[in-house]
């Protein structure tokens, strides 16, 4: 494959790679990355590594190869070490929801329902337009940070008893 971009590591960012392998206590993605990178220098020690070869030994496409390169040359080290930006990558629920997803669950059920299901709350958002959409997962999702359970009372959530010491 044609390696559009030349990766020329200086002596700094390929020692700060070797510590970032070498600790491990970071990403799996970013350390592929940090070993990517090391082959893509272009020192005499690197011209047996291919793209084809450095595909083989980490188990990635081309592209991705190519994409870190580009990252590198064009954003930096710290840019090529990550992932690539993702604009429409938007949390569905923010603080708001959270509030009306515990509100929700803290009211009375609806009319001929005996208590909330994830479900319910969800389709309550919605109707309430205070989402378009929502899961059942990421509601249950909420209600385990916020420690509610929906279905223990009839009248809704309610927050766990604390354990006697």
């Amino acid at each position: 494959m044609n390696q559009k971009y030349i990766v020329t590591l200086t002596e700094a960012e390929r020692n700060r790679l070797k510590e970032l392998i070498r600790k491990g206590n970071t990403q799996g993605y970013r350390i592929k990355h940090a070993q990517i990178l090391l082959k893509l220098d272009e020192i005499p020690e690197n011209q047996s590594w291919t793209y084809q070869r450095i595909k083989e030994a980490f188990s990635v496409m081309p592209h991705t190869i190519s994409q870190i390169a580009k990252r590198f040359v064009s954003k930096g080290l710290e840019a090529a070490l990550g992932r690539k930006e993702q604009a429409n990558r938007r949390r569905k629920v923010d603080g708001n929801v959270e509030a009306h997803i515990v509100a929700i669950a803290c009211s009375a059920p609806p009319e001929g329902r005996e208590r909330w299901t994830l479900q319910l709350i969800a389709d309550e958002l919605v109707r309430l337009q205070v989402v378009e959409s929502l899961s059942d997962a990421a509601v249950l999702n909420i209600l385990k940070k916020t420690n509610l359970n929906p279905g223990k009372r009839k009248n809704g959530a309610f927050l766990k008893p604390a354990r006697n010491s």
